[in-house]
């Protein structure tokens, strides 16, 4: 079977992570994949925030958890937190953000890390405390939460849920 089918045929969400942080050389991977994902008119809109600093994935945990009142680790422990944002004036921010996304997650398949797409990232960064995060990492302009790509490595192997019927319509 083709690698990169394979890596994305065996994605699954994962939420239970060992507590060692990935490698510096696995983290590169899987960024130069997000950064290679297609933009609208190749305006590059989103940005990729890179958070292993334990400290900042506590907290940034807490403030996602706050949305929702999520009474737990909205990361489920895992050890790298990768923020996707995308420039609020753009048209296709959500898109954009949503590709980089999906990029971020099969290529951490194709390593054999665990990842998971946490939401909530919108709902953070328009608060004070998330615009505050930002200011403190150096994260200059306007823009908006796409996703978190919560990243390390799994300490379960969930199978595959059943799909739903009728997902595939086929006109010919």
């Amino acid at each position: 079977m083709n690698e990169a089918l394979k890596a994305i045929y065996d994605r699954r969400s994962i939420r239970k992570y060992k507590p060692q942080q990935i490698s510096s050389e696995e983290l590169e991977a899987v960024l130069k994949a997000g950064v290679c994902a297609p933009t609208g008119m190749n305006r590059q809109s989103p940005i990729i925030i890179a958070v292993q600093n334990k400290d900042d994935v506590a907290y940034l945990s807490k403030l996602n958890a706050k949305v929702k009142n999520f009474g737990t680790d909205a990361f489920y422990g895992a050890p790298t937190v990768l923020v996707v944002l995308a420039e609020a004036d753009s048209s296709f921010a959500v898109q954009d953000g949503s590709l980089v996304m999906g990029n971020l997650m099969n290529a951490a398949s194709a390593l054999g890390l665990g990842s998971c797409w946490i939401n909530r990232a919108k709902e953070v960064f328009e608060s004070d405390e998330g615009k505050a995060l930002l200011k403190k990492w150096g994260v200059e302009g306007n823009y908006v939460g796409i996703g978190n790509c919560i990243l390390g490595y799994a300490d379960e192997s969930p199978e595959m849920k059943p799909r739903k019927e009728k997902y595939v319509y086929y006109v010919k």
